[in-house]
């Protein structure tokens, strides 16, 4: 419980998944969170299951509007924070052949842009607290080896990783005391991956693949990715800027 006492961190895509666990286990640890996510009403239920240390706000991670209203809130309730993780992402498998632009576009809105506002206006709030703290970036595998059938996918997971890169260097260079990682997730069994397994023609022999894909055969779980997560805002990463951490089962070492 002592190890993120006094920690106050805002985490997007909350209400399920690798967000969901993620809160969960910071929780666990003493943290203090906002959960956020455009799935209102889950959310909401989450965060009034987990009691007075968790609270929920609307998020749509696209738009500016929304950062801009939610760092005043966060602002005003609590006076900054130690903590950011730009977890929302989403996911619609297509090569380079079959992605339409619309299509392309709505992925990176997610998934790149909603990183870069999310480290934009987190550093701001970290910065209030005058401790510094972290930021985490949920990217994939897919940004560092390519996958045939994830074209945008793939390009939007990579300009994370280098985003992150890019962010952690100029805080430094500040002397912001912010740091900023990033976590990169082989297929792990969420809500995401349940969607693009049930569209493919054969789900359960692509799930079979997907799992025999890992040298440990088994998809991620949520929590999997949580405790790098939880690691990387702790202070005993307080060392540790501008890396990733591959979570994949031995997949990229193959």
């Amino acid at each position: 419980m002592e190890r993120l006492n006094n920690k106050i961190g805002l985490i997007t895509g909350a209400a399920s998944g690798i967000g969901l666990a993620t809160c969960e286990l910071l929780l666990q640890n003493g943290a203090t969170i906002i959960m956020s996510d455009l799935s209102n009403s889950a959310g909401r239920q989450k965060a009034d299951q987990f009691g007075t240390r968790a609270s929920f706000e609307t998020l749509d991670v696209t738009s500016e509007k929304d950062w801009i209203d939610i760092s005043n809130k966060i602002e005003k309730k609590y006076s900054g924070l130690d903590f950011i993780i730009n977890n929302a992402g989403v996911g619609t498998p297509g090569s380079i052949e079959d992605t339409t632009l619309e299509q392309w576009r709505q992925i990176h809105a997610v998934n790149s842009e909603g990183p870069f506002l999310g480290c934009k206006y987190g550093i701001e709030l970290i910065k209030q607290n005058g401790r510094g703290g972290s930021i985490v970036n949920i990217s994939s595998v897919a940004g560092i080896i390519g996958a045939p059938n994830l074209a945008a996918y793939c390009s939007s997971k990579a300009s994370v990783r280098l985003l992150t890169k890019s962010v952690a260097l100029h805080c430094a260079r500040k002397g912001y005391g912010i740091r900023c990682n990033s976590v990169h997730p082989s297929y792990t069994d969420t809500p995401m991956v349940d969607e693009i397994v049930s569209a493919h023609r054969n789900p359960m022999q692509y799930k079979i693949a997907l799992e025999a894909a890992s040298p440990m055969g088994r998809l991620g779980t949520p929590l999997d990715i949580a405790g790098a997560v939880v690691y990387l805002v702790s202070d005993e990463a307080k060392f540790v800027n501008g890396t990733e951490i591959v979570v994949d089962g031995g997949l990229t070492a193959t």
